[in-house]
């Protein structure tokens, strides 16, 4: 789509006077997206700036993702969630419009201020997770998710410990190791992860270069891959992420801010959650370490690779505890991937 298409199609969704809406008056950027295929744009107008969001040119499923995109996104917003105004949608080309949240992000304000600086807006952050997943799955409609309509054992099984296992110990790595006694390990995990219930909405990529600061308030983007699922994946997403490295002692005091939030959302028991977090936040790490090495490999992006290393410490530390004892060949495979990580580095 040309520039002057996009600006005024954009136009007729907001409903904008071509005289004031138009080549002359509108400012285009092209934003560059960390792994999505999607095409981004800031439109700065007379009156408005908004981002426009077009699907992947040649992927048949686009479409699908930009209806899930203005779908959930809607509901989140009417459902109080901290996530952008949507400001329209156009059925034939799949074109987004949301609101403008500046380029401000919370990978920004730790890597400039640290983390220390940083903690009281992740406290913020997720204050606002936990008053998301709870009142965001209230009416939340399955069949607006374009991907699976929820977390579960298969999608665990499929796209988290066997997207690790595949992109980064096969295809990248290229490691021989136990394939069996791995695959009962990730069979065990999955099974447990998959005991947490999992009626609540889960964005499925909090992290910190999807949240955005805004006047000091913290605002999530990137949620059209939502569906329902288990409370401790998300928070897990957050404190484990690589961008940032939190220290174990921050993750701690933000899990007990977030448990706080929990509590004043619905009765979940602490104990419970804790016991169901370390489970969730392993298939997380397997995810992080798939993706990462696709990215890095298939998809041609260095900047994901210097992150794998990280991500496999947080996963040696996480099958370090006394409660993932029961996971010793994938403690095992974890340690031939950092060994090969660092004979490369």
């Amino acid at each position: 789509m040309n520039t002057d298409r996009l600006i005024a199609l954009a136009g007729r969704l907001l409903g904008a006077a071509p005289e004031e809406w138009n080549g002359a008056n509108v400012r285009v950027q092209v934003l560059v997206p960390d792994g999505s295929s999607r095409r981004f744009y800031q439109l700065c107008g007379p009156k408005l700036a908004v981002i426009a969001v077009l699907p992947p040119e040649g992927e048949p499923r686009g479409h699908d993702e930009a209806l899930a995109f203005i779908r959930i996104g809607r509901h989140l917003h009417r459902a109080g969630a901290a996530v952008p105004a949507m400001h329209g949608f156009d059925p034939d080309t799949g074109l987004v419009l949301c609101e403008d949240l500046g380029d401000r992000r919370l990978f920004e304000q730790v890597r400039e201020q640290g983390i220390d600086r940083a903690v009281v807006l992740y406290e913020q952050t997720v204050r606002q997770l936990a008053r998301m997943q709870v009142r965001g799955a209230a009416g939340f409609d399955p069949a607006w998710c374009w991907d699976t309509p929820r977390y579960d054992r298969q999608l665990m099984i499929e796209r988290e410990s066997g997207y690790f296992l595949r992109a980064c110990c096969t295809d990248l790595l290229g490691l021989d190791f136990d394939r069996a006694a791995v695959a009962a390990d990730c069979e065990r995990l999955a099974g447990e992860a998959a005991r947490a219930p999992a009626g609540f909405f889960l964005h499925r990529d909090v992290q910190c270069r999807n949240v955005m600061v805004v006047d000091g308030r913290i605002r999530f983007i990137d949620f059209q891959g939502g569906r329902l699922g288990p409370l401790g994946y998300d928070l897990a997403s957050l404190l484990l992420d690589p961008y940032a490295g939190l220290p174990e002692p921050v993750q701690d005091h933000l899990l007990a801010v977030y448990l706080d939030a929990l509590r004043e959302e619905l009765p979940y028991d602490p104990d419970r959650f804790r016991s169901e977090y370390l489970h969730l936040a392993l298939q997380r790490n397997l995810q992080i370490l798939g993706a990462f090495a696709f990215l890095s490999q298939v998809r041609g992006k260095p900047f994901f690779a210097r992150y794998l290393e990280p991500a496999l410490v947080s996963l040696g530390g996480l099958l370090a505890k006394p409660e993932a004892a029961g996971y010793a060949a994938l403690r095992r495979l974890t340690d031939q991937c950092r060994q090969e990580i660092a004979r490369r580095s």
